[in-house]
Order: structure tokens, then C-alpha cells, then sequence
């Protein structure tokens, strides 16, 4: 007797022939994301036009298919992982990419890349600001399901803060638009922002309206060292007070910078190795840096030990070595890590920092932090050894206490990797029973029959305590 996913299969293949494949190969290639867990899916889909993602959940509706949506599965989180089977649609080649010079937009698929709509918006003078570290490879389409950061978000905001409109499909198939085209719009229920960080469970996104900003005319870069992690906190609260607002204000921690100086073979302060850092970027208008340098340089003399300006682009690009270096240095202090970006308010940067501090003592596990110290997203990264049980335990009950702490200081889980999986275990420490039953509620209204990336944020999942595929991607910071 044929299963309803093989009946479904089959008549899913009969309508959209070659954009589907149930190879053994094409399966196991969608069968994870960068968590590198691995959950076999039936088929996967890779639709030629958007229409096709309608036929896809009409027949995944009536059948009661789980459908899990992906671009390249570049989140960390385990969201694009086929954690119930079923069906995986793969938006990849949905990437149309259109300007509109004059009104400062952009319309764009799902499957385009973050970078390939900043090279576009740049060609006509335009910046489109979020930018994930992944940026080269990120669709559109997955950094709206998780609504997706970067280093810029402190000055000009997230993912959220440019989508103009959305279009795409709800679980049963309809197609539906929130928002149009326009810079205004205040016409109903906004469900637009409701899609926005919902990670493919209340349906799939296929296009948006993007808003894009004026290309800045120039960049400044300073890159300034402490003694120590409170000091370099403390000091980028004294900049934010003064009003200043860089571009980018990435801050780095002792071992987060120890392990960029082994990987470049440089200290970055030459006498000052393994001192904590916060590297700044200010952009704008020519004359607004001019004007802003001599009181960036005046807080650097007061509160640093040391500081380095760049006098141009490729100087200023030998600085962000130092950022982009860190994260896969890491591995040298452990061949496994629980990357948690978390996200802490101003007023509690110091009492993170001592906390930290003790958690790394308690736990005996290497924890570089780096992050966003502009809007307080900081990724804390617990470095630990598979193969050592004793390891494990430990770093397991620090990412327990670290969640906790956390939310207790007024912060958040998350800041722009989602729940997916992966941070499933602390949901319910960010939101009461009331709170996680309402979102339920929206699930079950938009999704009645549960198709929609099935299995995730509601049900508690270890994931680090599953074994994890021996694959590389070319976005791996290792």
C-alpha cells in the first residue's frame, strides 16, 4: 500500500517534472543547514518560478506533507534542517534582482543573495545596510525568515527595518501579498512583520519589496585596544552617550583577539598582544566623518591604551582581518562550539562582561565573545571536545546558565540567528506560557494542518547532543 507521501511524491512530480528530485544525493544535500544534522527528506523541489511554490503547498496540504523551505542553509540554528522529512523547496534559483534608482528600492526573490542586491543597489548609488557574515552565500528569502543582523545593525537596523512588502504563499497554497510597493501603508492587520523572523512555519516567502538607502560618500576606520573587557564596555557606552553612532562597532574579547593573532601570525598592537579590541567604522557624508574624527580620536586618547587609524581602504581592510580571522580560530581551543548570539542591554554591558568572566572560570571551557557592540548582540562562543564527556557536561550546563543569566539581565536569546532547533531548549525562559501559547495560536491558524517547517521553536530539541556530519561549506568560518 503506497504511504501519502509517495502518492504525493508522484503526483507532485507529474506537474512539476525536472524541478523535482528524489535522488539519493539530491535528499541527503538538503538533508541539513550549517548545523550540520542531517534529516532525510523525500524529495526536494527546486521551483523555476514562483507559481510553482503554490503547486508545491496545495499538494503538500491536502496530504499532510512537511514542508521545509531553504535558500544555501546558511543558518547555524538548524532551521532549514528537514527535521520531519517530507518535502524541502530550495528557492536558490529564484534570484531576480530589480532597482528602482529613483524611488530607492528594490524588488527581489527569495533565492537572491544579500550580496548580489548590495552590488546591484550599489551600481545606481544605493546601500542596502544588513549584512550577515555569510552575506556572499544568505538568500534574501532565509535572512527575512530569521530576520537576519550584521555588523551595521546598530546604526541602521535589521532585516525587518527595510522590508517594505512581502509576497509569497501560505500553507494551503494561496498566494498573498502584505504591503505593496509604496514607502506608506496602513491597510489592515500587518502580517508582513508577522512573516518576518517566522522561519518558513507560517508560510513561504518568494519576493520582496526592500527599501535601500543612499551609498555613504565616505568611511573611517579605527580600530582601539583596552586592558581588559570591562574597560572596553565601558568605554563604548562613554562613545554612545557622547551621541556618536559608528557605522559598525564590533567589539572583540582576550581570547576571541589571541586566537585572530594566531591565525594572522600578527599581534594587532604590536607589545599589546591579546588585549581585547573594539574596531569602529563610521560612514556618511565627507564632511560629517571630518567633523566626527577629532572627538573619536579624543575618546580613543582617553580611554584606550592604543589606537590605529586607517588612511585608506586597503589599511582599513587589513584591520577587518582581525574581525573576520576570530571566529575560525577558534577551533584551535575546541573542536565543537555552542555559538550563541544573545543580545544584552547597554545599561548591563559591564555586569555581562564580569559575569562572563566567572563563567569561564566555573565551567573551565574557553568562551571567546565577540559581536555588535553597537546594539549590544554579542556572539558568546563555548568551545568544547566532543569526544570529551566531561567537556560536554560542562559546556552544556553553561549554555544553560549563560541563557538564563541573559534573560535575567533584560536581554535576548537571540538577535538575528532565530530559534530553529538549536535554541529550542530556551524559548520558554524568554517567553511566559501566555506568550508562547499566542504565537501557537498564530501557527494554528495560518498552518492548521502543521506542514510548515514542522518540528521546530515549539519543541524542545538538544540538538548538540546529535552527531554532526563531517561536511565544510564555503561560508564556514573554520
Amino acid at each position: 500500500m503506497k504511504t501519502p507521501h509517495v502518492t504525493a511524491t508522484r503526483q507532485l512530480k507529474r506537474r512539476l517534472g525536472a524541478s523535482v528530485d528524489t535522488s539519493a544525493p539530491g535528499c541527503w544535500a538538503a538533508s541539513f543547514d550549517s548545523s550540520k544534522v542531517s534529516f532525510l527528506p523525500v524529495a526536494v523541489i527546486t521551483p523555476r518560478a514562483e507559481q510553482e511554490i503554490g503547486t508545491v503547498l496545495r499538494l503538500a496540504n491536502r496530504h499532510r506533507v512537511p514542508v521545509t523551505v531553504r535558500g544555501r542553509g546558511t543558518t547555524l540554528m538548524g532551521s532549514a534542517a528537514p527535521v520531519r522529512g517530507g518535502w524541502v523547496v530550495d528557492t536558490t534559483k529564484l534570484r531576480r534582482v530589480q532597482i528602482d534608482a529613483e524611488a530607492g528600492l528594490a524588488t527581489v526573490q527569495a533565492g537572491a543573495s544579500t550580496l548580489a542586491l548590495q552590488q546591484a543597489a550599489a551600481k545606481k548609488g544605493w546601500f542596502y545596510p544588513p549584512d550577515p557574515s555569510s552575506k556572499a552565500y544568505c538568500t534574501l528569502g532565509g535572512n527575512i525568515a530569521c530576520n537576519a543582523g550584521g555588523m551595521h545593525g546598530g546604526k541602521y537596523g535589521v532585516t525587518r527595518d527595510f522590508v517594505i512588502a512581502l509576497r509569497g504563499f501560505l500553507p494551503t497554497g494561496e498566494f498573498v501579498e502584505w504591503g505593496t510597493a509604496t514607502k506608506k501603508f496602513a491597510a489592515g492587520f500587518n502580517l508582513r512583520d508577522l512573516w518576518i523572523g517566522s522561519e518558513g512555519m507560517l508560510g513561504i516567502v518568494t519576493g520582496a519589496v526592500l527599501k535601500l538607502i543612499p551609498q555613504p560618500a565616505a568611511r573611517w576606520t579605527l580600530l582601539t585596544s583596552f586592558k581588559d573587557e570591562v574597560t572596553a564596555l565601558k568605554a563604548a557606552r562613554v562613545l554612545f552617550r557622547a551621541r556618536v553612532q559608528p557605522a559598525i562597532c564590533e567589539f572583540l574579547d582576550c581570547e576571541s583577539v589571541v586566537c585572530a593573532e594566531r591565525a594572522t601570525g600578527r599581534s594587532v598592537f604590536p607589545g599589546q598582544a591579546g588585549r581585547p579590541v573594539i574596531l569602529l567604522e563610521f560612514a556618511g557624508g565627507v564632511s560629517e566623518i571630518e567633523e566626527g574624527k577629532a572627538a573619536v580620536l579624543a575618546w580613543a586618547e582617553r580611554t584606550a591604551l592604543g589606537f590605529r587609524e586607517a588612511r585608506d581602504r586597503a589599511e582599513a581592510e587589513e584591520l577587518w582581518a582581525v574581525r573576520r580571522k576570530c571566529s575560525g580560530a577558534m577551533f584551535e581551543l575546541g573542536d565543537s562550539k555552542l555559538n550563541e548570539d544573545i543580545v544584552i542591554p547597554m545599561r548591563n554591558y559591564v555586569k555581562f562582561a564580569r559575569y562572563l568572566a566567572g563563567l569561564k572560570r566555573r565551567s573551565r571551557l574557553a568562551i571567546p565573545t565577540f559581536g555588535h557592540v553597537a546594539d549590544g548582540n554579542l556572539h558568546v562562543n563555548i568551545m568544547y571536545h566532543r569526544d570529551n564527556a566531561a567537556e560536554v557536561k560542562r559546556a552544556e550546563a553553561a549554555v544553560h546558565d549563560l541563557m538564563k543569566t541573559v534573560v535575567a539581565l533584560g536581554g535576548a536569546i537571540s538577535g538575528e540567528h532565530g530559534i530553529g532547533l538549536a535554541k529550542t531548549p530556551f524559548l520558554r525562559l524568554q517567553h511566559s506560557a501566555a506568550q508562547v501559547k499566542a504565537m501557537q495560536a498564530v501557527k494554528q491558524a495560518l498552518d492548521p494542518r502543521g506542514i510548515c517547517n514542522p518540528g521546530k521553536m515549539f519543541e524542545i530539541v538538544q540538538l548538540w547532543k546529535y552527531p554532526k556530519l563531517k561536511v565544510s561549506f564555503p561560508w564556514d568560518h573554520k
